[in-house]
């Protein structure tokens, strides 16, 4: 019987041991571990790229808005922007500065700023460019050429930096002047209108006062006056008496003494004379009272009712009241009917003609022959008053605003534009018409139209 032969066992890991120090094997698991390694550092970049590639979007997306922000501002701004670089060229402008000069951004790029000024601003900027480099220039005035005109601008000037805090340019920001000019304009009207409104509150209570004082003088002048009226006239019919009775006497024979006296106190003479003497003092006192009852009309102002009055004397009382302390070489031409009745405010229809006649005389200022026509006749049921002086006329532009309130040609404390305004007013009322215009042999001519039966 044969033995059988026990195979003798692998010392435990003795496998192991030898397919571990086989070469082949280790590069093989090195080759694994090298792939594996660059597949972990693949995805590691991998990641990396997907997150900047959102980061970026998103800087590319704040980026793209700010650029839009940026864009919208300087296309909405009204003032002129000019980017240039630290020799002037310019670099970037927007679109109000396109709109003035009539050029693109691209056509004006590159351009030095200076060549966009006038000729007579080629010396000032090439000092403001010296300026702009030693700091900020504040409001200095350049012209710009435009589309075919040249356009002025207040200019604000200063230095543009980089992130180093190096000087790389310089900004210029511009607004028109027109615009500046206009505002100012604009409140200078608003200034004058306010001060000729306060003027004519000041007008307004002297006038007051003043008709107040015309209406008590006249008031207290008309008692003594009248007294004098009727004085003279009671002396006027003792005269005839007196004169009567010394006839008498003188054909009954006088003594030689009386006759004598008669001559010495030269009776006779005194008898002549005492008529035209009495006539005088009469006139004399009638003048006064239409004076007295001429102030009493025109300080009434719109009290009391309308009433018949004669225009004409209406016309020359205003006339002479006008004129009395005008120049001396004044020619005043006055041509008019007897009498022009019509019905309404005398004192009223007086204050216009006053405004009328020394408007005229304003407009007379420096011409060396003055000459003031004043018309009145009656022309289809109307009374017609027309004042027209050889002046320098009205502008064509002023005929539709003579009228207005607080509307002047005159210096500012010479007149406060509301004479004609209520001129019109009051002849409206009337049921009248006020027209102005030009003469057709020069002049200003000023058309007053009344109702001779009172407002319709």
């Amino acid at each position: 019987m044969t033995e059988d032969k026990v195979l003798p066992l692998h010392p435990p890991g003795g496998r192991s041991r030898e397919l571990a120090s086989d070469p082949v094997v280790e590069a093989r698991a090195s080759q694994d571990a090298a792939w594996i390694e660059v597949i972990r550092k693949m995805d590691e970049t991998y990641a990396d790229l997907v997150r900047y590639q959102v980061d970026l979007e998103e800087k590319n997306s704040s980026l793209e808005a700010a650029q839009q922000f940026i864009a919208s501002v300087l296309a909405s701004m009204t003032d002129v922007l000019i980017v240039c670089d630290a020799k002037g060229r310019i670099q970037q402008v927007n679109k109000a500065m396109e709109t003035l000069t009539g050029e693109s951004e691209a056509t004006l790029k590159g351009r030095l700023f200076q060549d966009l000024l006038t000729s007579d601003c080629q010396p000032l900027a090439g000092q403001l460019v010296e300026k702009i480099r030693a700091g900020a220039v504040g409001d200095c005035e350049v012209t710009l050429c435009g589309r075919g005109e040249k356009i002025p601008l207040a200019m604000n000037c200063t230095c543009r930096y980089d992130t180093r805090g190096r000087r790389v340019g310089m900004v210029l920001i511009g607004r028109p002047v027109g615009e500046l000019r206009r505002a100012y304009e604009a409140l200078h009207l608003a200034h004058s209108e306010l001060q000729q409104a306060q003027q004519q509150l000041v007008n307004a209570e002297k006038m007051a006062s003043l008709g107040r004082l015309v209406a008590g003088v006249a008031h207290e002048l008309n008692n003594p006056i009248s007294f004098v009226y009727g004085n003279v006239h009671a002396l006027a019919r003792y005269r005839e008496r007196l004169a009567r009775y010394l006839a008498a006497v003188d054909a009954a024979g006088l003594p030689d003494e009386l006759r004598q006296l008669r001559d010495e106190l030269h009776v006779p003479k005194i008898l002549a004379d005492i008529a035209p003497l009495l006539d005088g003092t009469l006139q004399g006192a009638e003048r006064v009272r239409d004076l007295v009852q001429d102030l009493r009309r025109f300080s009434s102002g719109q009290s009391g009712e309308r009433s018949r009055f004669d225009l004409v004397h209406v016309v020359a009382t205003a006339v002479h009241w006008v004129t009395k302390g005008a120049r001396q070489d004044l020619r005043v031409d006055v041509q008019a009917p007897a009498v022009v009745q019509i019905d309404g405010h005398p004192g009223q229809l007086q204050q216009v003609l006053m405004n009328l006649v020394q408007n005229a005389i304003d407009a007379l200022r420096d011409i060396e022959r003055p000459r003031i026509e004043v018309r009145v006749d009656v022309v289809d049921g109307q009374a017609r008053v027309r004042v027209h002086d050889n002046g320098a006329g009205i502008a064509q532009d002023d005929l539709v605003r003579v009228f207005d309130p607080f509307f002047t040609t005159k210096p500012l404390g010479q007149g406060t534009g509301l004479g004609l305004s209520i001129s019109y007013g009051i002849v409206n009322e009337h049921g009248g018409r006020l027209t102005a215009a030009n003469h057709v042999q020069g002049g200003a001519l000023f058309t007053l139209l009344l109702p001779l039966e009172g407002a319709a």
